[in-house]
């Protein structure tokens, strides 16, 4: 998700009723254009080029993994596997070309594409969102109802919860963008599109409210609710074990479940705070600047929206470079031996 170049808060009564471009709009193009000496941009390219490379090259590890080996064919994984591929896309369809409009502070590929794109770029990014809501569900059911766990999360169960990941977002973001309600009464915006060769994507005021909630706060609220009781619930079993070993004094038992309850509580730590520190600054952000009346600096959001982007960056990091079965499917991708005969049948546990 991105936001407009709020050059447009100076701009609003600057109307493309004219088709002459005026020394003031020659002014105000090349001030948006070029703010950046060329050593800022190669440094910036650098740096998001890196962020674009991690992002695909981390979650298509992930896709190959979970679709080539047998063993990985799991409701969790399957979950796992979409919101790769969800990143994924993220990576080699929206981000390239954010990155060109972020450092160049233009749009070079039209007033038709900068629809699809932020169409496909809200899409994703609230697709990852639910993926990241539905894989803390389903770790809850795992940790908290186990003996149910198997019964109630089958891959036919997670198959409709993907299609719900997917479809719901897709509705809602290409309904959004095509009607153009997320930018209704703000005055100037087609001003520059038209005349600033932009691509400058806000919300008013109602959207602003709508997407802060619907997209951040409820899922990002059901999150950190789970996580909690997991972690409850984990500290239970986790006592529990070790009162068992206690009774029947095997010290080395029970220093293994304190490793294992040591390793839950950091996992969890960090799926949490890197959810929590990617999101909530850029969609905080688009919950107010309306009521700012567009007032915060564009660098800073356009910073903030890239801070969102790096959630799937660190996506595969965290949901893949955290298991030890992604660590050797890794070793057989990289050095080939995925093209050897039944090597999707190879243990990796």
């Amino acid at each position: 998700m991105t936001h407009t170049d709020h050059a447009h808060s100076d701009s609003k009564n600057v109307l493309c009723t004219e088709p002459v471009l005026t020394p003031d709009t020659v002014h105000r193009t090349l001030s948006i254009t070029s703010p950046w000496p060329p050593i800022v941009h190669l440094g910036i390219y650098i740096f998001l080029t890196s962020c674009i490379t991690i992002t695909v090259f981390g979650n298509l590890g992930i896709i190959i993994s979970i679709s080539h080996f047998k063993e990985l064919h799991s409701p969790t994984n399957f979950l796992i596997l979409s919101m790769a591929a969800t990143d994924f896309f993220l990576g080699v369809l929206i981000m390239p070309c954010s990155m060109v409009r972020s450092v160049e502070r233009c749009w070079y590929f039209g007033k038709l594409f900068c629809k699809l794109h932020y169409s496909f770029d809200l899409m994703l990014s609230v697709i990852s969102i639910f993926h990241l809501c539905s894989i803390a569900v389903d770790r809850f059911y795992a940790v908290c109802d186990p003996l149910h766990y198997p019964i109630k999360i089958t891959t036919a169960f997670i198959k409709k919860i993907i299609f719900i990941c997917w479809s719901v977002p897709a509705i809602f973001s290409f309904g959004v963008v095509i009607t153009n309600s997320h930018v209704s009464g703000i005055v100037g915006y087609e001003s520059l599109v038209e005349c600033f060769n932009l691509c400058p994507i806000t919300f008013n005021k109602l959207w602003s409210v709508i997407m802060f909630f619907a997209c951040f706060f409820i899922p990002g609220s059901v999150m950190v609710i789970i996580y909690i009781q997991i972690f409850i619930v984990s500290q239970r079993h986790a006592n529990i074990l070790k009162q068992v070993t206690e009774n029947m004094k095997n010290n080395i038992t029970s220093q293994i479940s304190k490793q294992k309850d040591r390793k839950a509580a950091k996992t969890l730590g960090i799926v949490m705070g890197v959810f929590i520190t990617c999101w909530m600054p850029v969609f905080i952000t688009i919950l107010v600047d309306p009521f700012l009346n567009f007032s915060t600096p564009e660098v800073l959001f356009d910073a903030l929206n890239w801070l969102g982007y790096i959630n799937s960056t660190c996506n595969p990091l965290i949901y893949g470079f955290f298991y030890s079965w992604f660590r050797k499917a890794l070793r057989y991708i990289i050095f080939g031996k995925i093209f050897e005969p039944d090597s999707s049948l190879a243990n990796l546990s």
